[in-house]
């Protein structure tokens, strides 16, 4: 008898240990960091010491794919939809509302964002939006966001030390960050310019405040950092479909994330809200298109 007792009080502790270590292993927190215009062409001459560390301790590629048109709110909306044009209806680069019906909407009214899976599914679990350009603002069901932060002519900055101090103070599930640029100097004065390039050295000081800002937050060894754009662009514009204005980066790092991999998969951008739902522990609607990166997995 005191040897039965002996196993039960053993396998109890171990259960309870196996339950400890299964949710050290999770990933409870997701920031998302997305810079406007920010063509993959870019990455290997820009001096960008913050994302190139991240590169070198996680998992990248630099032909992930926009959507047709390679414009902005068409391109948002698919990442954060896991789903393209065809079916959540935003075909434009300032669409605000469905230019097609979407196929399916959620309680909402909109095609269903990362977000919404997530108010829907997780709704203790806190979430941030912060962004740049307006346009962001329409695509997201402002019902399901916990934080937005949208103030007119702010500058860039403000939002990368806004979305800093959230993560610190808040630690939110998922923080979606967006920047608007380089894409402002890509329109003005030109891609693969010096002022380009100059402004992605700034691009990359806003992303190191993110990461340090996951640091001192305590939550790094649950946290995923997902870095990408909407699209990159050609001369002063962008909206074709050359590989300048349609190949984008895409960079994770964190936890059970691989090191020092260049991702061979396909990933196109409406991949990122897949990828976002599994580390999350989201299940998927059906009208979504996207897969998670498999190949960024340890």
């Amino acid at each position: 008898m005191k040897t039965r007792k002996t196993l039960i009080a053993l396998t109890a502790v171990l259960l309870i240990a196996f339950s400890a270590f299964s949710q050290s292993k999770k990933v409870n927190h997701v920031v998302l960091i997305g810079c406007d215009g920010f063509g993959a062409y870019g990455v290997p001459d820009a001096d960008m010491p913050n994302l190139k560390k991240l590169m070198q301790n996680g998992a990248w590629s630099l032909k992930a794919r926009s959507v047709l048109p390679s414009s902005s709110a068409v391109n948002w909306a698919s990442m954060v939809m896991g789903a393209g044009p065809t079916l959540h209806g935003y075909t434009e680069w300032n669409s605000a509302v469905p230019e097609i019906p979407s196929a399916y909407t959620n309680r909402f009214g909109l095609f269903p964002t990362v977000f919404s899976l997530l108010k829907e599914q997780k709704p203790a679990a806190v979430s941030a939006l912060i962004y740049n350009w307006e346009g962001i603002g329409p695509l997201v069901e402002k019902e399901a966001t916990t934080i937005r932060v949208h103030i007119d002519k702010a500058k860039t900055d403000f939002y990368a030390d806004t979305a800093a101090t959230i993560i610190k103070e808040q630690k939110p599930a998922l923080t979606f960050v967006h920047f608007d640029e380089p894409d402002h100097v890509g329109h003005s004065i030109g891609h693969r310019t010096q002022a380009y390039y100059d402004e992605l050295k700034n691009v990359d000081a806003r992303i190191g405040k993110i990461v340090r800002a996951v640091e001192e937050a305590g939550i790094m060894d649950q946290t995923v950092i997902i870095v990408t754009a909407d699209h990159g662009g050609k001369d002063k514009g962008h909206g074709g479909k050359s590989l300048d204005e349609v190949e984008i980066p895409w960079v994770a790092y964190g936890k059970g994330i691989k090191q020092n991999h260049e991702i061979k998969d396909v990933i196109i951008t409406f991949d990122t809200a897949a990828t976002i739902a599994k580390l999350l522990g989201l299940k998927m609607p059906q009208a979504w298109r996207g897969i998670p990166v498999a190949d960024a997995f340890k």
